[in-house]
């Protein structure tokens, strides 16, 4: 069984809760069947990580401005580059089937941003432990629960699900081949496009 924690992070990330959304602990209690114990701790420990900030005496879902946003990308185009360069170098052949298999798979979820968001999470999760590395794979953890905060998906742009897919198969040949310079280029490539494509997202929501 989950635990309180889990189960309110899974909650934000899924978009139950979004940005600004405030949570409260008698409600998450009864929501999720635990104790109000356990799912006080779970929102201190959310806080404490900046997925939740104080509003008044209430807890609100953390939001993103532009600037958090911009270091965000940053910070995980340097450490998913170097998780793509290690597992160039130290992925199994079996690893690499089963990402070449997730681009695959994946295919099937064009249409659907959302199955798609998940299924590129899935992707990069995989990728990530294909480098071998722990410390890198907890750093990228860090960085994928705070993207929980970004209200939407970029994957929701027209055209943006197919580009991706494209994207992810070049990452995985590049890997395949044992190719780090090659493996680092294409990742480096595919956040760069996955910024520019939430940036234009930004500027038509505030048109």
């Amino acid at each position: 069984m989950k635990d309180a924690y889990s189960l309110i992070l899974t909650a934000i990330e899924g978009g139950t809760y979004r940005p600004g959304d405030r949570l409260v602990e008698s409600e998450l209690a009864e929501r999720f069947g635990v104790s109000r114990t356990p799912v006080r701790e779970a929102l201190q420990r959310l806080e404490t990580q900046a997925m939740l900030v104080r509003d008044g005496r209430s807890l609100i879902v953390a939001s993103l401005d532009h600037n958090q946003l911009a270091e965000l990308y940053t910070v995980r185009a340097e450490l998913e580059a170097l998780a793509a360069r290690l597992a160039a170098r130290h992925a199994t052949p079996e690893e690499v089937r089963v990402l070449a298999q997730m681009v695959e798979e994946d295919r099937r979820a064009k249409g659907d941003p959302e199955a798609l968001a998940r299924a590129n999470k899935r992707f990069h999760r995989q990728l990530h432990l294909a480098s071998h590395n722990r410390y890198l794979v907890q750093q990228l953890d860090l960085v994928h629960r705070t993207m929980a905060l970004m209200a939407r998906t970029s994957l929701a742009a027209e055209g943006r699900g197919d580009t991706a897919l494209a994207e992810h198969g070049r990452i995985v040949d590049a890997i395949a081949a044992g190719d780090g310079a090659a493996a680092d280029k294409a990742l480096r490539h595919h956040i760069s496009i996955a910024w520019e494509t939430r940036l234009k997202l930004e500027a038509q929501a505030s048109g």
